[in-house]
């Protein structure tokens, strides 16, 4: 597939159209996971999980009707429940590899004095709760793109 990415004009289209949702849904992902934690307060697990769900919606509908426009022979109710599994999969793995990277790239963030002193409004706590995120988020986008190319929108050519 990758292969294909590069050598098919089709096919590295949708992949740069796939990847302009993906940085869509990111700005909706970090933008209602920053006003969830810090805002409303919520715990960064709960929210990362609140804010991926926003996402979901936001790049099912732009990947239907941009990406993939051409991905009619399915109901546009089995595409919805193949992109919500293949992206609750997706949560699956961004979680642990939420959890696991936090706390210690906020360990990190916490003996740089320097950045806060260039960049006062930055906290670790922020810095490592979106680095965090960002980590997470790249690794499940492969994943997303991957799945949903072969499965949600295997009937496209």
């Amino acid at each position: 597939m990758l292969l294909a990415i590069i050598t098919n004009p089709r096919e590295r289209s949708r992949f740069l159209r796939f990847a302009v949702v993906g940085v869509i849904g990111t700005v909706v992902d970090f933008g209602t996971f920053n006003l969830l934690t810090i805002f409303v307060g919520m715990a960064a697990v709960y929210a990362q999980a609140i804010s991926f769900g926003c996402a979901i919606v936001s790049n099912f509908t732009w990947n239907r009707f941009w990406t993939y426009p051409d991905s009619r022979s399915k109901k546009i109710s089995k595409q919805i429940i193949q992109f919500f599994f293949v992206s609750v999969v997706g949560l699956t793995i961004r979680t642990p590899i939420f959890l696991f990277v936090e706390t210690p790239l906020t360990r990190l963030f916490e003996t740089m004095d320097w950045v806060y002193e260039m960049l006062p409004f930055l906290s670790p706590v922020w810095l490592g709760h979106n680095f965090s995120l960002a980590l997470a988020v790249g690794i499940v986008m492969m994943w997303n793109f991957f799945v949903n190319r072969f499965w949600t929108y295997g009937d496209v050519e």
